[in-house]
């Protein structure tokens, strides 16, 4: 995949090239003209307005210790649109105007979510399998004496005392059971 996602970024230049050639065929090069610098303007206004709305509610975020109300999603989708409709070209200016319109924002904030909710469980998979993989267990799921699971040289394993988890993180040594105390500064024995 992200080979493709290079491909299509360099492809990205010649198409709009192409493209505002074939408009500037179509309509004529001034109005070509006209409309990427109506799109640039549109852009910058976006731009504006949804990064003053954006820092007046992390502001009132931060003040109220509250998360923003609507979420980052939408206004970084705005501000990527904003970014979108000042580049020059007409795909970028079309990709922008779907991420700035509020009647498509539901339906990529949705698209982004199912996206994310995957790459996030393909991540976990691939990170259990890893740990499986080097001969432990996944955090959380051991039984009751390894809250870790099994590692290499711990219990049962070559070097292991066969009673629970080997809990210092090697597995040369002994462990050596006691517990901290903090040594205060102004404390005359330190």
């Amino acid at each position: 995949m992200p080979l493709l996602t290079v491909l299509a970024l360099m492809a990205l230049p010649f198409l709009e090239v192409w493209l505002m050639i074939a408009v500037g065929g179509w309509i004529g090069v001034p109005w070509t003209l006209a409309a990427l610098v109506a799109l640039l303007v549109l852009g910058v206004a976006v731009l504006r307005r949804a990064g003053t709305r954006a820092f007046r509610d992390a502001d009132q975020a931060m003040r109220s210790g509250e998360p923003p109300r609507g979420g980052l999603l939408d206004p970084l989708m705005v501000m990527a649109g904003g970014v979108l409709l000042i580049v020059p070209g007409f795909i970028t200016a079309v990709v922008g105007l779907l991420l700035v319109l509020p009647f498509t924002r539901p339906a990529l904030r949705w698209a982004f979510a199912g996206w994310a909710r995957r790459r996030v469980r393909g991540m976990r998979e691939r990170m259990e399998e890893g740990f499986v993989v080097q001969g432990g267990g996944v955090p959380g799921q051991g039984g009751p004496g390894a809250p870790f699971g099994r590692r290499p040289g711990g219990a049962g394993g070559p070097g292991g005392s066969g009673g629970g988890a080997d809990r210092s993180g090697s597995s040369h040594g002994r462990v050596i059971q006691g517990h901290f105390e903090p040594v205060d500064s102004d404390d005359p024995r330190s």
